[in-house]
């Protein structure tokens, strides 16, 4: 029997982030992106989600490559803790390969790792199964690629995140015509980014947004502070470029920002004339008015530059009545609440805070349903699996592939671990591996899992109780006790009344425990927090943690 193309997505199906597709032929497995996702709310304490990858880990000795599309977190972010685990040489562009050294760096684990630089026109045999094409595409960071993956079976196109520029800041138009060369030759599969398929038409330029940028530069006779993704390396240049020609020196904050203007400029993906780039603490000797802060925090994160400045946190920037600030991003879904929080700070301190809704100020990265009608007329698939996006997103692109023609047969939604069959002539379901969610909290990864996520939204909602009691060891008589200690549930000064009758419960199941000559201390603490649980919640509607704490004497 033939052997069958098989596509299992351990992220970026249902979705925003996480991103990691393997392509599994025989023997050989490659890897396409390696991305984090954005903790939800209720994730407290957890800094980012990374993909199980225990099937890679099973079969790490078939793992012939990992290729990475471009350099966002949700692609290339997960590459420190995978390596931790899997040896695989890796093949992405310069600036992606730049990038992810500084994250393998502070892993600690750059030495280990082999990166193959390539470039947009490359084509490289990973394995016997496997060839990768590297096609240019626009996107809102440079050195960005789609994936010509040639196969026994076929030729499936991966687009990964793309938009279609015709305009753009550097780097070139996308290559659409390679993508038509490869439709005229048939094409088995296309496996394609859905963002923004709920927008109609096309994305915005970066030239409309390097124009807008320009309107709020001219005639502001105050400081301006720019917050944008730190890996955005195009409006990073827009700024400057601002910056130069109405006489402002730039200054850059926050660690990420720093890393990528570092790195962009050794690269030559950036040009930052001489003079222009100062100290983020010569700033505070210069006129206002020549004054350009480019920043990181354009989602709001709790420890970002802008939110310390927002909150009066940061070292060197105090925000002032009359600032201009430009918050150049789109917020990640999940988000919006942080944002807002920012900015309606900075509204207080007497800014002026221009964002999203005010102005055309940031240009998706992501392509719209006229890009993506295109992109499928274009290549004429035969098959279709949409992915990168949550569910709404995934259906809406798989209901406009089946309208530009594909056989709706051939057109599969997946989910994180099925394994998606394809042959030259059909495409299923067929089976699943273990997918989900690896939670990384400060240097731990994997070790907070489920429960531990309970018990800190339970802290979180309802506080913690904790009942201290010391027995004797020969008769279970009580010698002191029982003390209480409350955190996050009441306030003891204030509660005296509660916590008298707490304790007069937890010595009356003591006394009743010793009447019945019960030494099983894990029974007594048992029997002590059903006690206390039934009547907290009789008494305030509230279940809080109870821990208690028999100190044997």
């Amino acid at each position: 029997m033939a052997e069958k193309l098989k596509l299992i997505s351990l992220g970026g199906l249902n979705e925003i982030g996480k991103n990691m597709y393997v392509y599994e032929y025989g023997e050989d497995i490659i890897v396409v992106d390696c991305g984090i996702g954005f903790p939800d709310d209720d994730m407290y304490g957890v800094d980012a989600v990374i993909p199980d990858i225990t099937y890679l880990v099973k079969n790490k000795h078939r793992i012939r490559g990992i290729i990475l599309t471009h350099g966002h977190e949700d692609h290339i972010g997960a590459m420190p803790f995978v390596m931790d685990e899997i040896d695989a040489p890796v093949y992405c562009t310069a600036l992606t390969a730049a990038l992810v050294n500084i994250k393998l760096q502070e892993r600690g684990n750059a030495d280990k790792v082999k990166i193959n630089v390539v470039k947009a026109g490359d084509t490289v045999k990973i394995s016997p199964s496997f060839k990768v094409e590297f096609i240019h595409v626009n996107h809102s960071i440079p050195d960005a690629v789609a994936l010509a993956i040639r196969t026994p079976v076929g030729i499936v196109i991966h687009t990964g995140d793309y938009k279609i520029d015709t305009t753009p800041i550097d780097g070139g138009m996308i290559d659409l015509a390679r993508f038509g060369e490869l439709g005229k030759k048939g094409v088995l599969a296309l496996v394609s980014d859905s963002t923004n398929v709920e927008n109609p038409g096309f994305s915005l330029s970066e030239s409309v947004v390097a124009q807008n940028f320009e309107n709020q530069f001219k005639d502001c006779k105050e400081r301006i502070i720019v917050t944008t993704f730190s890996s955005n390396v195009h409006r990073l240049q827009q700024v400057i470029n601002c910056a130069k020609k109405y006489d402002r020196k730039v200054a850059v904050t926050g660690r990420s920002m720093e890393n990528v203007l570092r790195v962009a400029k050794e690269l030559g993906y950036i040009d930052i004339p001489n003079g222009v780039l100062v100290d983020i603490a010569q700033t505070k000797s210069l006129p206002r008015d020549k004054v350009a802060i480019i920043t990181t925090g354009s989602q709001g994160e709790t420890m970002s530059a802008l939110h310390r400045m927002a909150f009066g946190e940061h070292k060197q920037v105090d925000i002032v009545a009359g600032d201009k600030i430009i918050i150049s991003a789109s917020a990640i879904p999940g988000n919006e609440n942080s944002i807002s929080s920012v900015i309606n700070e900075l509204f207080r301190k007497g800014a002026t805070v221009v964002y999203e809704r005010s102005a055309s100020l940031h240009a998706s990265g992501h392509a719209c349903r006229g890009e993506l009608k295109l992109m499928l007329a274009l290549i004429k698939p035969k098959f279709f699996i949409p992915v990168h996006g949550e569910y709404r997103h995934l259906k809406i692109h798989a209901e406009l592939a089946k309208h530009m023609g594909i056989l709706p047969k051939n057109v599969v939604i997946s989910d994180l671990g099925k394994v998606v069959e394809m042959t030259g002539r059909s495409i299923k379901i067929n089976g699943t591996v273990q997918a989900g969610r690896v939670f990384v909290d400060g240097t731990g990864v994997g070790d907070v899992g489920s429960v531990v996520l309970r018990d800190r939204k339970h802290l979180a909602q309802d506080g913690m109780l904790v009942v201290v009691v010391s027995l004797s060891g020969e008769d279970g008589s009580m010698i002191s006790g029982p003390d209480i200690i409350t955190r996050g549930f009441v306030y003891v000064k204030e509660a005296e009344e509660l916590i008298g009758e707490l304790k007069d419960i937890t010595a009356t199941v003591v006394f009743d425990c010793q009447y019945k000559h019960m030494h099983d201390w894990t029974t007594v603490k048992a029997i002590i927090k059903a006690k206390l649980s039934d009547y907290l919640y009789k008494k305030t509607r509230r279940s809080p943690m109870i821990l208690p704490v028999i100190m044997e004497i």
